[in-house]
Order: structure tokens, then sequence, then C-alpha cells
């Protein structure tokens, strides 16, 4: 098997150990009238009614494993999911809508879901799931921000650099239903949120901007990450104006630790982006590759993480430090891209090009990077792969691969190249998954 099949599959293992339904299933079970989640215990008997509500990539998949487990004792409820990331479900009901950027029906979706929690009682469970995408699939513009001028503010926090945790910090701040929101409305019912992680640390209140999590971030937070990446001044007046009035105290906090609304709340995250990564390794090792796990939390601008990455590689070739080859490097985790030119790609394309720029000439390594949601920022990749001769191919094409990076153009450049990764929607979101062979 050459090297570079060898690199799509250890990423399919990943993908395949990703899996929402599964996640669900290892964590949540169902022993005649007991629903064991975690380490928590329910008497299903105790409750009127059962809501499921949530949000996210992989949510459809998840509603499916919780409609095999709860089966007619669900009333109803609804699940914003991405368009195209269905399920076949009978009692939930699914709404596609926009991602990354939110749109109208996103809206309308989370302003149901919003009355379906107001509307539960104090003897009724709201299971409420979250996967990757969640932010951007739930929104609910907290007045007087209109959907429009959400969007414009989203729009430029994907564009300027900053983290999901960072980028999350201000959706709260301008939602009326995310940073604990849900939870909030959802009080006095009990709610039991699953969620998987599409965030480094797997910290509650970022997943899909915890809208059943206590929120640490705060409204002056909010500005101070604006004014970080020169976008203050830049993004609409109305969101300003509401994060100016919450700083002052005119507009409530989002709910803190502590907070009694959590007094019946439950936060269990299901899966990970390290369920991917270990997946990868076994089935590296099964190839006859050493698996050597660099991080599941790697963050910090893509193309130098890249170079990174090809720097061991290099080093593996010239010494055989820190393993000797064959080796799989397999890494996790969730880079950002800070766009400086006009192209079209995602953070895993830019990654397998600023790579195969520093590895030109080198023999027997492939490197392939790629989303576990089966697509890569506004495209239809889910990532793209190469090796040392990538850049020699792109030169007999009249490509120029500087020219690609620096015009953010990655998606252009590998699909001359016939190396765009395309796994159409996958139904889950654990992050990325980069790997580099060394054969």
């Amino acid at each position: 098997m050459s090297l570079r099949k060898k690199a799509l599959a250890v990423f399919r293992a990943a993908l395949e150990a990703a899996d929402p339904g599964a996640a669900v299933r290892r964590s949540v079970r169902v022993r005649g009238n007991t629903l064991l989640a975690g380490r928590r215990r329910y008497s299903l008997n105790q409750f009127e009614n059962i809501w499921v509500v949530g949000a996210g990539k992989a949510s459809a998949a998840m509603a499916r494993a919780v409609e095999r487990l709860l089966g007619a004792r669900i009333r109803g409820g609804l699940i914003n999911v991405k368009d195209g990331y269905l399920a076949r479900l009978r009692r939930i009901e699914l709404n596609e809508c926009g991602h990354p950027v939110p749109d109208a029906r996103g809206v309308a979706g989370a302003q149901r879901i919003a009355e379906i929690a107001r509307g539960a009682g104090a003897r009724d469970l709201v299971v409420c799931l979250i996967s990757g995408g969640a932010s951007a699939l739930m929104p609910m513009p907290a007045p007087p921000v209109t959907l429009e001028e959400k969007q414009a503010t989203t729009k430029l926090l994907l564009a300027c650099g900053a983290n999901i945790h960072e980028i999350n910090a201000v959706r709260k701040h301008i939602s009326l239903i995310k940073g604990g929101q849900l939870a909030r409305l959802a009080c006095p019912a009990e709610v039991l949120s699953l969620l998987l992680s599409d965030v480094i640390g797997d910290d509650l209140d970022v997943i899909g901007s915890g809208p059943t999590a206590p929120d640490a971030s705060t409204f002056a937070g909010a500005r101070a990450i604006l004014e970080k990446y020169g976008l203050w001044e830049r993004i609409p007046a109305a969101a300003r104006e509401r994060i100016e009035g919450g700083g002052r105290g005119e507009i409530a906090e989002t709910p803190k630790p502590g907070d009694p609304v959590f007094e019946r709340t439950t936060n269990l995250v299901v899966g990970s982006n390290r369920l991917a990564v270990d997946a990868a390794a076994r089935k590296a090792r099964e190839l006859g590759l050493r698996p050597l796990v660099l991080s599941t939390l790697i963050e910090g601008e893509t193309r130098d993480v890249a170079r990174m990455h090809a720097a061991i590689a290099r080093e593996i070739l010239a010494s055989g430090r820190p393993a000797k080859p064959p080796v799989c490097l397999i890494s996790g985790g969730e880079t950002t891209v800070t766009l400086r030119g006009s192209g079209l790609g995602g953070r895993n394309q830019e990654f397998a090009l600023a790579a195969a720029i520093d590895l030109a000439g080198s023999d027997g390594v492939v490197v392939l990077s790629g989303g576990t949601d089966g697509t890569d920022g506004p495209t239809d990749a889910a990532g793209a792969i190469a090796d040392g001769a990538t850049l020699g191919r792109a030169e007999g094409l009249g490509l120029d691969a500087r020219r690609s990076l620096a015009e953010n153009d990655s998606y252009h450049f590998f699909e001359a190249l016939g190396d765009l990764m395309k796994t159409g929607p996958t139904g889950t979101n654990v992050m990325d998954v980069r790997l580099v062979l060394v054969g």
C-alpha cells in the first residue's frame, strides 16, 4: 500500500471512531425505566414529557441514537442542522439551516427551540444535543442586533484569526440563547445536554457557545476580544450598543457558575477529538507505521503549525528523531487562518499547502489534513493531501504554491492537482485530524 493510501486509510479510521451515534450509545443507556447518562441516573417514570432540542453538524445522528434509546417516551423536539447533514427520525424534527454564517432558517429554528424550552415544566426532561457548528446553527440575535448584523459580525470574526473560544465569547453576548441562556429558558425542567466536542480542551461553555453551561465570559471580555483584533469600530453599531450596554450593567449578564438555573442541568461530553486521534494511531500501527501523537490540543496560525509539522518530518528523515521511520505523526485540534488574500480554501487545505512548500523535494513523506465534519472553510472539501513532489507537479501546471498560499487560495491549487479530499457530509464534527507519514 502506498503512503498516500495509508494516509487515507488512517483518516477514514479516525472518522469512523468519531461516529456521533456510537458516542451517544457509549455514554447513555436505558435499563428498564432508568436512564443512565455518565454517572447520573434518571427515573423515566418521574417525567411527564421528554423533549429533544439542539443544534450542530452531528446532532441529527445524535438524535437518531437518542430516539433508539427513548423511543415513544419522546414527546417531540427540534434540531437545527447544517444543510445536508440529515438522518431518518420519527419523533424529532430536523431544520436545515446555514453554516458557518447564520441565516433566517436558523433563527426560526432557534426561536422554536426556545419556545419548547420555555414551555417545559418541572416534571419534564429536556435533552439537548450539541455538536460542532451549533454556534452558527442556533442563532437568536439579541435586540437591537438583527440577523444581518449578526452575520456581519460573524464574518469579521471568522476572518480575523480569532480562535473558537474568542469567537464564541462574542457570539454569546449578542445572543438570547447561548452562554447558558437556553438552560435559563428551560428552568425549572430537568436538562440533560449531550455534547460532541469540537473545541480544544472540551470546555463546556465553548462547545456550541455553551447554551446550557455556566458562562465564564463577560460583556467586557467580548469587547476586549473585538478590540484585540481591531474589529470594535468595524462591527455593526447595534452589536457595539448591546456590548456597551452590558458592560455598563444595563443588560443582564449570561448566567455564571453557581446560578440556580443550573441546579437541574447536567452537561455530559460524549465524544471529542481524542477519540479520532486514538483510532488513527491504532490504524497507523496496524499498517506498519509507528504512531506518534503530537497533541490533540494544537491551535494557532495554520501555516505556522504546518511548518512545525514539516520540520519534525525533516528531522525524522535526517536523524531518525524523535522516532525512526516508518512513522505516522498525528495531531488534532483546530488552527486558525488569518485571511490576507481573496482566494478560496480552508485551514486544512492551507495546512497541506504550507507543509508541501516546506517539504518540497523530500522523498517518502505524505501530508494529509482533514476536517472530521467533511467540510473545510466555505468549500466542499474536507481537506487535502500532499507530498514532496506536490510543488514539482504544480509547477508543471503553471501553479505557484507560494502565491496560492499568500492569496489563501489552497482550494484551486489542490483542485488542479486532483488532491482535494472530498468525503461529503460525515455526520460528525470533532475538529481536525492532521497526518504526516514518513516512509
